[in-house]
């Protein structure tokens, strides 16, 4: 199987070099540029309502194209299908930007009482910014505080004008209105031939804009913008069914206290989605789990079928189900595809995708499920702390931290003045960063008695970030 999936892996490395990751090294290479589609910025933008004819919206003046697609072990086949002629294929736009002149940030996450997060940029000069959650790129013109977050599709609205989404949809404000372009992330294989039937949905209440794009990268559809609301990439929904650049996300259910049993749920997606979101969407699905973080991009086609293989491949591992279609639509995105069940203690695994027509291998990991507990078993208990401080912060529930808390207080690891601006603090994920770095602060005595009020409070929570 191994030699059979490098065989494979080697063949779709050379037909789309772009899509590899990490793991591959045609992804490292820095370009300066990047393949874009420029757009015709006449007619940027036509309005339509909930009443009004499809008609409005049509593409106008449309040629005929014929694109070959070959799979592994079949002849070619010739595919007719339409696009817009004001499309035109172009290694770098006159005015497009480098990715390499955008500047990464985080922004500041917020939650409501329904855990809905919002998200802030407060930026202080113009330029290029991408977010590192999400994804989107905002071209500023000058200093700004942008505000965002995600909100569910209206499918009715769509579905009106015979649209289905194509990614997220964001809702964006900005009151100093200093945001003059929007890059929203895509999946499309632009380099052959993909994205040619992405348009970007402006949304506001029951009214619906679809918007041309003033360009599209390999990774972005870029439209000019001098307004706010909900933004978000759509296409037809009678367009031609092509490869996506895609994802296979872990993650990891460890065994229980006196069971052996673990699981490893496997989640084929499109690679725009966000995968700080499906953590989050996971966590209230099915619990606690622990993402593995492994290079995850690779190549899917839409509504075909795919396997999933494991090595050691025996009566200890159960692979369910046998096979599964991947479904781009981005409705919901933290649903298991495959789950693999270990009926034993398993520290490194073998995973294979394999596209059922052609038997292609069209990706391949080496995965080690317990990557932390050789390093936190021998670290010191104020560095264990540390190893496992993101993942505190973003896994511990507020009854949990209240509890902590008060157990700290008890023992003298905190004082009332800590307690007091813990209290002060408007989000969970803040009083967390705060509780965790007070106590690493005092010492190694301190860091040891959190360790065990953590295990005596949560132990689940304690199991999975491997503090014993």
């Amino acid at each position: 199987m191994f030699h059979r999936c490098k065989q494979d892996r080697m063949k779709l490395r050379q037909k789309h070099p772009h899509c590899f990751d990490a793991g591959d090294a045609p992804l490292k290479k820095k370009l300066n540029g990047q393949t874009s589609v420029p757009m015709n910025t006449q007619s940027n933008s036509q309005s339509v309502n909930g009443q009004e004819s499809l008609e409005g919206i049509k593409h106008t003046g449309a040629i005929t194209y014929n694109a070959m697609i070959q799979n592994k072990g079949r002849r070619q086949s010739l595919i007719t299908t339409q696009r817009r002629t004001d499309l035109t294929q172009a290694t770098c736009s006159p005015d497009m930007k480098p990715q390499s002149c955008f500047e990464e940030f985080t922004p500041i996450i917020t939650a409501d009482e329904s855990e809905d997060e919002t998200y802030t940029f407060q930026c202080s000069s113009a330029g290029l910014y991408q977010c590192s959650v999400t994804g989107l790129v905002f071209d500023m013109k000058a200093e700004g505080d942008v505000v965002y977050r995600t909100v569910p599709w209206n499918l009715r609205l769509l579905a009106q004008h015979h649209k289905k989404p194509a990614g997220p949809l964001f809702d964006i404000k900005c009151q100093q209105q200093s945001v003059c372009q929007l890059h929203l992330p895509h999946c499309e294989l632009i380099s052959t031939g993909g994205g040619q039937f992405l348009q970007v949905a402006h949304v506001k209440d029951e009214s619906i804009e679809f918007i041309r794009p003033h360009q599209i990268t390999e990774t972005h559809v870029v439209i000019n913008i001098t307004g706010f609301s909900r933004f978000g990439n759509v296409k037809d929904e009678d367009s031609p069914t092509e490869p996506v650049q895609a994802l296979v996300l872990l993650f990891y259910k460890p065994p229980e206290e006196l069971n052996l049993r673990s699981f490893l749920n496997v989640l084929l997606l499109p690679r725009n989605i966000m995968i700080h979101d499906v953590k989050n969407k996971r966590r209230e699905l099915v619990g606690e789990e622990m993402y593995i973080d492994v290079p995850s991009k690779c190549i899917l086609y839409p509504k075909q079928v795919y396997s999933l293989s494991t090595v050691p491949d025996d009566d200890l591992i159960v692979v369910q189900p046998n096979e599964a279609e991947f479904d781009e639509e981005h409705l919901n995105y933290s649903i298991t595809t495959f789950q693999v069940i270990l009926k034993t203690i398993i520290t490194d695994i073998n995973l294979s995708v394999t596209h059922q027509g052609s038997s292609s291998c069209i990706w391949e990991r080496e995965v080690c499920l317990l990557p932390n507990r050789v390093r936190d078993m021998t670290a010191s208990p104020k560095k264990r702390l540390l190893n496992v401080r993101s993942s505190f912060i973003d896994r511990i529930s507020g009854p949990v931290l209240s509890s902590l808390m008060d157990k700290l207080l008890e023992k003298g690891l905190m004082v009332d003045g800590d307690r007091e601006e813990a209290d002060t603090m408007q989000t969970r994920s803040d009083r967390a960063r705060f509780v965790i770095d007070t106590v690493r602060r005092k010492g190694e005595a301190a860091s040891s008695q959190m360790i065990e009020f953590l295990r005596e409070l949560d132990a689940f929570l304690h199991r999975n970030l491997f503090l014993i």
